[in-house]
């Protein structure tokens, strides 16, 4: 089922080369960095970023993260799609997975989130197929 987005519709989806209203450039790195803040704010569990943009057409990064419970994975989507509203006035284009809650995935066209429950994550072992990605640190 996918989840339409109660963010205002209007708003611009993002693209590397659109400045957001508040006048600022949105960079790929820089939606990543904020996305993974976001869930951080929300207490995700092991948060990685991924720049996947020399190993794959699909998105520049990844961001991948856990909650431990459903509650806490849709608080994780809550958060991120608010944040990035507020930020950056964009939402995202597409999020699956919403009313199941054990993998939320978030399209904002080049980055791309991931927010599982632990057993899911290691069954996906999204990382370790990404692996040859490069790590992106983030100060939470």
């Amino acid at each position: 089922m996918i989840h339409q987005s109660s963010f205002n519709p209007t708003t611009t989806p993002y693209s590397a080369s659109t400045p957001s209203r508040t006048g600022k450039d949105v960079s790929g790195e820089d939606l990543a960095l904020t996305i993974a803040r976001a869930a951080d704010d929300r207490k995700a569990v092991d948060t990685v970023v991924l720049k996947v943009s020399d190993v794959s057409y699909l998105a520049d990064y990844f961001v991948i993260t856990s909650g431990m419970s459903l509650p806490q994975v849709r608080a994780i989507a809550n958060s991120i799609e608010q944040e990035v509203g507020d930020t950056w006035q964009r939402a995202p284009r597409r999020v699956e997975g919403q009313s199941e809650g054990n993998w939320i995935v978030m399209d904002y066209g080049d980055v791309i989130v991931h927010i599982f429950m632990p057993k899911e994550r290691e069954y996906y072992g999204l990382e370790a197929f990404w692996g040859h990605a490069e790590h992106v640190s983030f100060t939470p």
